[in-house]
């Protein structure tokens, strides 16, 4: 029986997918994904089978507990990159994510340089950080610990998300913060924080948002994106998005529905 710290099967396919994202996101490749939000391994092994190069799974608003998180993990972590959002910018959520075995975090509203350093701190072992050390689903259970700490900090992406006018008015400090990998744009909180609910092709908000992608671009970092069509997701790819999220699992699943049962009634005329 492997002891601990042997190397094994089980996390060589987590390192590999881990480190394969986070060299195509370094490297400025378009990676498209969609949005898990629905509390099923089922819907998302079905949508790992379209092709997506990552999933957003929703930690913050999905409601998907650590055991739904495991469960998808479980089913789909093996063959698209999985990134989750933690509910909030705390080291409890960072590491209880990584530790079932996340591919990387989307920590929303982080709107600071000291918030951002907090993230990165919280999400690298020492000594580039202080993640809390254990033995669970990433590390093999206990049988691939030795090769999973040797390796996280190389492949575990970190993206914050800039959505809050807190955040614009930071930018410039925040993009300076080393250890993050990409800044995810939020234009719904984004145009909440500016009075402007919803409002997010509203000339301010708008400028709010080019102005965090100028200084994401010009510290060389990737910029992610959500839109609800691929049509939406036009404007943030000519700012210089390149990891697209584009649509929820649920919201696949009901269009696709209303457009077969729209196409099943013309049958009947």
């Amino acid at each position: 029986m492997a002891g601990i710290g042997a190397k094994v099967d089980f996390f060589d396919g987590f390192g590999n997918m881990a480190q394969h994202f986070r060299s195509r996101l370094s490297g400025g490749e378009k990676l498209f994904g969609t949005m898990i939000t629905l509390p099923t391994a089922t819907t998302a092994e079905i949508l790992a089978g379209a092709g997506f190069d990552w999933f957003f799974i929703d930690g913050e608003h999905g409601p998907l507990g650590t055991s739904e998180l495991l469960s998808i993990l479980q089913a789909v972590s093996h063959r698209v990159a999985c990134i989750v959002r933690v509910p909030e910018a705390s080291e409890a959520a960072i590491k209880q994510v990584l530790d079932l075995g996340a591919h990387g975090i989307i920590v929303p509203q982080v709107n600071t340089a000291a918030q951002a350093e907090d993230v990165v701190r919280w999400a690298r072992y020492a000594p580039e950080g202080q993640r809390g050390v254990g033995l669970a689903r990433a590390h093999g259970y206990g049988a691939g610990f030795r090769d999973y700490v040797e390796r996280a900090n190389d492949e575990i992406a970190v993206i914050v998300q800039a959505e809050h006018a807190l955040a614009v008015e930071n930018i410039d400090s925040i993009v300076q913060v080393k250890g993050i990998d990409a800044v995810q744009l939020g234009p719904y909180d984004l145009s909440a924080s500016m009075g402007k609910m919803g409002q997010i092709n509203d000339p301010e908000v708008v400028a709010a948002i080019d102005r965090i992608c100028e200084a994401v671009n010009s510290a060389g970092l990737p910029i992610g994106s959500f839109s609800l069509t691929p049509t939406a997701a036009e404007a943030d790819i000519q700012r210089g998005a390149t990891l697209i999220c584009t649509g929820t699992d649920a919201m696949l699943l009901g269009r696709a529905a209303e457009a077969m049962l729209a196409q099943s009634r013309e049958l009947d005329r």
